[in-house]
């Protein structure tokens, strides 16, 4: 299969932690740590078939004492699918667009090494849920005078305007809820791959909690080999 066509894949992992690491001059790199368990193809869809050409991919293995408590623990439309595919059930399902789906079959797995030749990639997450906030934390603002009597120390400030059109329009910067929502981080470069233990480290940060879902993919606007210079 050609790599290049590989390349258009989103691989699911999860978030595992941070950590530091040393290069050759002894600078510090701060990383995050993801781990990719092999994602395996549930459904190859065609022009003909299904209008598009796609890939789906499952991650995270459903596992229990029994096959009985595995299929309580997943749906039936997907039970039915994973039972169609011959593959065995995965809490998470992900399409990627693919330009020649004969390239793949059902049950294929794909692993952190599908980055081997990749230097930046983009992550996707949620990013934590910080409930209801204030203008303050949730846009940055710097808020009023703190000094006696202002009365004026975190609002918001006015956001109402003149006769016409006399409302508040809507979309402007003001409290409510924070965090919760999915987040990309790009070019991220990737400092390391150990696919033996199906783990890749990126340098910086990735949104999310530990143990969170995340969604790689090669970097759309970074792709220029840096590691070859």
């Amino acid at each position: 299969m050609a790599l290049a066509n590989n390349k258009t894949l989103t691989l699911m992992g999860k978030k595992r932690g941070m950590m530091q690491i040393f290069d050759e001059k002894g600078n510090v790199i701060v990383c995050t740590v993801i781990e990719a368990q092999p994602n395996v193809v549930t459904q190859v869809k065609t022009k003909e078939i299904d209008g598009y050409t796609a890939i789906q991919l499952g991650f995270d293995e459903v596992k229990g004492k029994s096959q009985y408590t595995i299929e309580k623990r997943t749906p039936k439309p997907q039970l039915g699918l994973f039972k169609k595919a011959g593959v065995t059930p995965r809490r998470h399902l992900l399409e990627s667009k693919v330009d020649d789906p004969e390239s793949f079959s059902v049950g294929q797995e794909f692993g952190v090494d599908l980055f081997n030749e990749i230097d930046f990639v983009d992550a996707a997450a949620i990013s934590k849920g910080k409930g209801y906030q204030g203008t303050m934390r949730r846009h940055n603002f710097k808020g009023g005078p703190a000094s006696h009597g202002s009365s004026f120390h975190r609002h918001g400030g006015s956001t109402g305007m003149r006769s016409t059109p006399g409302r508040c329009l809507p979309g402007g910067k003001k409290a409510g809820h924070m965090g919760n929502e999915r987040v990309t981080v790009q070019n991220l470069e990737v400092v390391k791959i150990d696919a033996s233990n199906h783990v890749i480290l990126v340098k910086g940060q990735v949104p999310g909690p530990r143990n969170g879902l995340v969604y790689l993919s090669r970097a759309e606007k970074k792709r220029e080999k840096k590691r070859q210079k």
